[in-house]
């Protein structure tokens, strides 16, 4: 069983940054896939960034050259490191992980707004 904490979440203004944290359960956090997603109210929760046991990244284009993940296996965190943002990545921001099956956190809210 993985167990998953987000944090830092809060209100930001546009151009503003913000960076999320998620403290993962689990004594192979190395080898889990991590990922952070977000939604919006009516809309489908969508990845955001994605980065591999080997430390490999993918992004959404939405968020590519603004936004930057990345894990500390001796801590079981990864982070999103969120530049330049800009209304519409206001959501509700959720880490993934996936280790034999998927598992999620609970969420943080991310607002931006002036």
């Amino acid at each position: 069983q993985v167990q998953l904490v987000e944090s830092g979440g809060g209100l930001v203004q546009p151009g503003g940054s913000l960076r999320l944290s998620c403290a993962a359960s689990g004594s192979i956090f190395s080898m889990y896939v991590m990922a952070w997603y977000r939604q919006v109210p009516g809309k489908q929760r969508e990845s955001v960034a994605t980065i591999t046991s080997g430390g490999s990244t993918n992004y959404a284009d939405s968020v590519k050259d603004r936004f930057t993940i990345s894990r500390d296996n001796a801590k079981n965190t990864i982070y999103l490191q969120m530049n330049s943002l800009k209304p519409e990545d206001t959501a509700v921001y959720y880490c993934y992980a996936f280790q034999g099956r998927i598992y999620w956190g609970q969420g943080t809210q991310v607002t931006v707004s002036s």
